[in-house]
């Protein structure tokens, strides 16, 4: 949500036409609408909602919160009774004279021995139904902030891939890390600690009215006005957090790129530009934390002073009743008290402010994230696609990433099972889109994608994906072990399976000589291994994975010439028996495909075999030309 208010400035306002900009402003008033409807009701509401799976252990929690609300308002009164009853000679409260038939009017050590040892078995229960509390609490808010992370993954593991082009990592690392502590802290700790004070009041009002019924008159004119106060407060509390929060997400971005590209910093010597980085973002943090502290330094003395002024007044006029024999010292001690109680869920209201601040802003990102729709949807009873033989057919397919700049452009393209199709072209033809269309990280405008005869969108997004196996230009290795990283595809595969893979990819080569074998541990993103040996685990992955299409997008391009025959020679013990698409810069490892598709501007401008082609004299000639093969293929002849 944060992100689109952010993007939608005035500046982008401006660029769009009259149609766009009041859509465009339309938007952005719903999102502002919505940003305003997240209020404390919401959230108290949502940690409910997200609570009602461990309803046993929230009834056990809710237990204990009435007993410690009870022992609350049971501890003064053996205070009172030693006061009144056994220094001051007092009778008993009517609710306790039937005490007088047990101990005698000069009992008095009697009297304040059942006192004192009440007064230790009431802070005893009260003791035992905090560990309970606070127990079963923390137990309650782990696992909600556990769900919490789950269901956001498994959200973002299912967006599109059309939502990652124009969001950063660093800030949904953010919001699943900060913003759901936060939201475990205010579960665990503030939001029963304001049910407690809640279930306390409740029984003080009425105590408090049995005791005096002006002083607690008093005490309930003066709430209002504090509870406006620390509401009008709130608002402002919330905006200075929202900008602290914004500042962690932006500090989490520049650590995460810095440490994940430290190879990079390095080769380049910009270690002191990163550092510089970190510290001019790190002081804006430091800065918008001060500014939301110094709102709640002032909140909080302002909210004492008006209890304290209000606790005076009641000290004053109390002093002035006891020396008129109207209330006893007992009475105003055990009055006091509870003063001090009703007035304490106000007194945390201010000093929790800022925790409800943050808390709220936290809702808004995580809301954020879960409101938001994939743009690659299943249908409603979307089928299993089981074992394709891997025909696959473009129909006047049309594509584009943003609106008004087609990418693929009336696209009709027929690939036959088992066929060896090449795809090349000039940068940005539209080469890579065409295989995220066949995977379905994306959905075409327009036109559509068969399989088999079938459209892919019919079918599910896990069938559909494990009919396709990828070796990409840059392999991408997890921290692990070769053996988990080849089994990735397919975490099932037997020991054998995973060996043989390795074997055929030409991998056992220089797994065999490392320390641990297959069981090695690969650094993150393999940088451990060299490049040629990450293609060739890739390759591996592949043919574990055993699906009957097979797209290579670009494999050896980033390769030296010794590592891109090992690794060719990998690949043609992948492809045998499957439908199989290359994408090439490298115009040699598509020379003796089946059929080579040109594509430029989103459009197949040639198609033919390789030497067709070269007959052809157009781009893919100029192509070949261009990467210094024009001696060797021109004296060629074309068959």
């Amino acid at each position: 949500m944060n992100y689109f208010l952010k993007r939608m400035n005035n500046s982008t306002l401006n660029e769009l036409g009259d149609k766009r900009k009041a859509i465009a402003h339309k938007i952005k008033t719903l999102l502002e609408a919505q940003r305003k409807k997240s209020s404390f009701a919401a959230l108290v509401r949502w940690a409910i909602d997200l609570s009602r799976p461990y309803k046993k252990y929230v009834r056990v929690i809710l237990g204990s919160l009435l007993l410690e609300a009870l022992v609350s308002m049971a501890i003064p009164w053996p205070l009172k009774i030693i006061i009144d009853n056994v220094i001051g000679h007092h009778q008993l409260p009517k609710f306790l004279r039937w005490m007088d038939g047990i101990f005698r009017h000069e009992s008095f050590i009697e009297l304040g021995t059942v006192a004192a040892l009440s007064f230790l078995v009431i802070t005893a229960i009260g003791a035992i139904a905090g560990f309970i509390d606070n127990y079963y609490n923390e137990k309650v808010a782990q696992l909600i902030a556990n769900d919490l992370r789950n269901k956001m993954y498994h959200h973002l593991q299912h967006l599109s891939l059309a939502y990652y082009d124009s969001h950063q990592t660093g800030k949904l690392l953010s919001t699943l890390t900060a913003d759901v502590s936060t939201i475990q802290d205010f579960a665990s700790e503030t939001l029963m600690k304001m049910l407690v004070d809640s279930l306390t009041i409740l029984g003080m009002i009425s105590i408090m009215f049995y005791l005096d019924s002006d002083f607690t008159l008093v005490a309930l004119a003066v709430a209002p006005f504090l509870l406006f106060f620390v509401a009008r407060f709130k608002k402002v509390m919330k905006n200075a957090t929202r900008e602290v929060r914004k500042d962690q997400s932006d500090m989490f971005i520049v650590l995460q790129k810095g440490l994940e590209s430290i190879r990079e910093v390095n080769a380049f010597g910009r270690q002191d530009f990163e550092e510089e980085r970190l510290r001019k973002i790190s002081q804006e943090t430091v800065n918008a934390s001060l500014k939301a502290k110094r709102v709640k330094s002032v909140v909080s003395p302002l909210v004492t002073i008006t209890v304290a002024a209000c606790t005076a007044f009641v000290l004053w006029r109390g002093a002035h009743l006891v020396a008129a024999g109207t209330m006893s010292v007992g009475a105003l001690t055990v009055f006091l008290w509870y003063m001090s109680k009703f007035f304490s869920p106000v007194q945390d209201l201010a000093k929790m402010a800022s925790t409800i601040a943050m808390v709220t802003v936290s809702l808004e990102r995580i809301e954020g994230i879960l409101g938001l729709q994939t743009n690659v949807k299943e249908v409603s009873n979307p089928i299993q696609p089981g074992k394709v033989k891997g025909q696959i057919t473009f129909e006047h397919v049309c594509f584009e990433y943003l609106p008004g700049e087609p990418v693929i452009n009336d696209l009709n393209l027929e690939i036959s099972s088992g066929l060896r199709i090449g795809i090349c072209g000039p940068t940005g033809s539209g080469k890579s889109t065409i295989i995220s269309l066949i995977a379905r990280f994306y959905d075409p405008v327009s036109g559509r994608i068969l399989i088999d005869g079938t459209d892919i969108s019919l079918f599910t997004l896990d069938g559909l994906r494990e009919q396709i196996g990828f070796v990409l230009q840059d392999t991408i290795l997890f921290f692990g072990s070769i053996r988990e990283n080849i089994a990735y595809g397919r975490p099932e595969a037997s020991e054998e399976e995973i060996r043989e893979a390795a074997k055929l990819a030409n991998a056992m080569e220089f797994i065999e000589k490392m320390p641990n074998g297959i069981e090695t541990i690969v650094g993150e993103r393999g940088f451990t291994l060299s490049g040629g040996q990450r293609q060739r685990i890739g390759i591996a992955r592949a043919i574990v994975r055993n699906s009957p299409i097979l797209i290579l997008d670009e494999p050896t391009s980033s390769l030296d010439t010794e590592s891109e025959k090992l690794v060719m020679e990998a690949l043609e013990n992948l492809m045998t028996g499957r439908t199989v698409i290359i994408i090439a810069h490298r115009l040699n490892t598509i020379r003796n495909v089946d059929k080579i598709i040109v594509l430029c501007k989103g459009e197949i401008t040639e198609d033919g075999t390789h030497d067709e082609l070269i007959v052809k004299k157009g781009i893919y000639r100029e192509m070949c030309n261009d990467q210094l093969w024009s001696e060797h293929i021109t004296a060629k002849p074309a068959r």
